[in-house]
């Protein structure tokens, strides 16, 4: 459905009076399988929206959001098994290599590094 060399996704998450916020986000694919991944501060609206409703629509978007292509329903989940959160940021970081890994130096210095929380979506 979306190819993993696709750079920004922009993921929506659904408010309880049914409209939707869209936020662009890195993704990484798991290998080849209908696995995705994301990560976000643990405290973000897109986490307790997932929370309330994890049934989401993604789209191919550049990094302001806007989108382009066409929209996929897909169900997501938060994850907090260890070993599946070490997979998540492996995948992540061999996508996106020294641009997160800035991110992830400046989340160590601010004491958000350990407030992340990986959101695993797949499609329908």
């Amino acid at each position: 459905m979306i190819s993993n060399q696709e750079k920004y996704i922009n993921l929506g998450t659904q408010k309880r009076d049914g409209s939707f916020v869209n936020t662009p986000v890195w993704f990484a694919q798991e290998g080849e399988k209908n696995n995705y991944f994301i990560f976000s501060n643990n405290k973000a609206g897109k986490i307790k929206r997932i929370r309330n409703f994890p049934l989401v629509k993604v789209s191919v978007c550049n990094y302001k959001g806007d989108s382009l292509g066409e929209w996929y329903p897909a169900k997501a989940e938060l994850i907090d098994e260890p070993e599946k959160v070490n997979l998540a940021f492996s995948e992540l970081r061999n996508k996106y290599g020294w641009q997160i890994r800035i991110g992830d130096f400046f989340s160590k210095i601010s004491g958000r590094y350990y407030k992340r929380q990986i959101i695993k979506f797949s499609f329908k």
